[in-house]
């Protein structure tokens, strides 16, 4: 059951992934695995850094969708890994975006912007 999961979250990383270098996004790094959370996709556009959380649906109405499942409990975890990204790699950037890729089957939405770490305490 686990490997067809992490086959189908495969799946819709490749298809935001493939979206992001559409729109002319250059992909860092993928699946990027720390013990306080996890970042589906890092990637640059211009000299901003965008940290990008991947959420799959088979129908976009389930549970209120894929963004809905980006809570605020994980978007802290993403916001703590990317912290950790920042302080272990050094990336040169301008900026930082927190977004959300949304996949429905074919349907892709990108939610820029989508959750700020200002409301955190990190």
């Amino acid at each position: 059951m686990f490997s067809f999961l992490r086959r189908i979250g495969n799946k819709a990383e490749d298809q935001a992934a493939d979206y992001l270098k559409r729109q002319g996004y250059k992909i860092i790094e993928r699946n990027y695995n720390l013990p306080c959370g996890e970042i589906d996709i890092i990637a640059k556009k211009n000299k901003t850094l965008v940290f990008v959380e991947v959420k799959y649906r088979k129908n976009s109405e389930d549970f209120g969708g894929p963004a809905a499942a980006v809570n605020k409990a994980k978007q802290k975890k993403v916001i703590n890994a990317a912290l950790s990204y920042i302080k272990t790699k050094k990336p040169n950037y301008a900026g930082l975006m927190f977004d959300i890729i949304a996949v429905s089957g074919d349907k892709i939405e990108h939610i820029q912007n989508a959750f700020s770490s200002d409301k955190f305490f990190i």
